[in-house]
């Protein structure tokens, strides 16, 4: 478990607390005497779960506010600019917002969102919060955020196929292991590819499974003048994991412009030994729905073939680093009703909301007491609960940098296509992050 981390409140920052509280009793007076009566709170979210955060919305609302959906684009991207272009004018109607982990630094830097103090930091970030989502919200010793829902990626695979390559899978793999046991039965292996976010996040994963990262951690919040480090011995441990898929025989047709829903049709072939592949936790509900359907298994006895196991190790013996994903609830630093926003955002990330979450649409919990719910234990087998609870606990976040999408942008211009990846990647992809960072080149 983690802890929140102590926080610097400056005598600043309590003024500005205090005026914003003031000015909410006001309008709370101004609309109590027929002013404009109950405040609406927008709430910016991304398309997955959209019926259950409608209810989440309806069952959070009170006598003093109502929760209103507004729907982002299905793009990360898209997401970042609309509410980026939102925050920079100030926009007082943005209340709420479900913000991708990667945005949180971003946009805190930029002062856009409001911080949780005193008794709702602890709220929002008490000890059942899982480590790695627990991680994803805090900036400068703040807590400006709320984990709604935690994501990472398992390894998923046909037991026969791992069966009939002699691997225990009981105990840790490699990705050596994993690549070799598809190339020589039949099988393939199923990442993410393409040149967009997913790639980077393979990328981060295998160069932290390494013992490595992108960006020093020590400097990561310094912005442009973090210590760039993934030209090192974990850079190309990682390089050499992707040159190898690359060359094996094990790729996917698509493997240059996968994605996480692409290598889904090949778990299950009519004909052939299927396949390995790491994806996130709605992979399970999936398959489940898919039964005696197309690209699904033909029956529930197949479906008994789909295994998961660990993310898999990039050196033997050193643990791996899953991904970390899923959605923080942010309240706009401009908001109209911030103390009703923060709230409504204790609410809709509460156990009760992330148990519906995780039941309804698949989307797991940030909180450790969930999984061990009756709803939960109903809903999925309990060892995939545990391993998705540890993964979300021990796995790794992205570089925690304000400037995180000059980041991506340039890690992928570097590494992609997976198929040039070589020895000399990491030392490229350094050089030309750097450039950027400092403003000598332009993505």
């Amino acid at each position: 478990m983690t802890r929140r981390p102590a926080r610097r409140t400056t005598r600043s920052t309590r003024a500005t607390v205090g005026l914003a509280a003031a000015a909410l009793s006001m309008s709370v007076l101004a609309a109590c005497g027929g002013g404009g009566g109950k405040p609406t709170l927008n709430w910016y979210i991304n398309p997955d779960g959209q019926d259950t955060l409608n209810a989440l919305a309806k069952s959070c609302s009170t006598d003093d506010y109502t929760i209103k959906i507004q729907l982002l684009p299905s793009s990360a991207t898209d997401q970042r600019t609309q509410l980026a272009r939102r925050l920079a004018a100030k926009d007082s109607s943005t209340d709420l917002m479900s913000l991708d982990p990667v945005f949180v630094p971003e946009f805190a830097n930029a002062n856009w969102l409001l911080p949780f103090e005193g008794e709702l930091a602890d709220q929002v970030l008490d000890d059942d919060v899982l480590k790695g989502a627990g991680e994803t919200v805090t900036w400068e010793d703040k807590v400006v955020a709320a984990p709604q829902w935690a994501n990472t990626q398992v390894l998923w695979y046909r037991k026969s196929l791992a069966q009939a390559a002699g691997l225990d899978m009981t105990q840790p793999v490699t990705w050596d292991q994993v690549i070799d046991a598809a190339a020589d039965n039949d099988g393939t292996v199923g990442v993410q590819a393409n040149k967009y976010e997913a790639y980077v996040v393979w990328i981060n994963s295998l160069i932290q499974g390494a013992g490595g990262n992108i960006l020093d951690p020590e400097t990561v919040e310094d912005g442009r003048d973090a210590k760039v480090t993934i030209d090192s011995k974990a850079g190309e441990d990682a390089a050499a994991v992707i040159e190898k898929l690359a060359k094996s025989g094990a790729t996917q047709p698509d493997f240059t412009t996968s994605n996480e829903g692409t290598s889904l049709g090949r778990m299950f072939p009519e004909n052939g030994a299927g396949e390995f592949m790491t994806n996130w936790t709605f992979v399970y509900k999936n398959y489940e729905g898919l039964i005696g359907k197309p690209g699904g298994p033909k029956d529930e006895a197949e479906l008994g073939d789909l295994g998961f196991a660990r993310y898999p190790q990039t050196v033997q013996g050193e643990e791996s680093k899953p991904p970390i994903g899923g959605i923080d609830i942010g309240v706009g630093a401009y908001s109209k009703h911030p103390e009703l926003a923060q709230q409504a955002a204790v609410c809709v990330t509460s156990a009760q909301a992330q148990t519906d979450l995780a039941v309804n649409e698949g989307l797991m919990p940030s909180r450790q007491s969930v999984y061990g719910s009756d709803e939960l234990k109903e809903a999925y087998p309990a060892e995939l609960l545990t391993l998705w609870s540890e993964s979300v606990d021990s796995g790794g976040p992205r570089p925690k940098s304000a400037f995180y999408s000059q980041v991506s942008s340039a890690i992928q211009s570097r590494w992609h296509s997976p198929t040039s990846v070589g020895p000399s990647t990491p030392a490229k992809s350094a050089a030309f992050l750097e450039a950027v960072l400092s403003g000598k080149a332009l993505l």
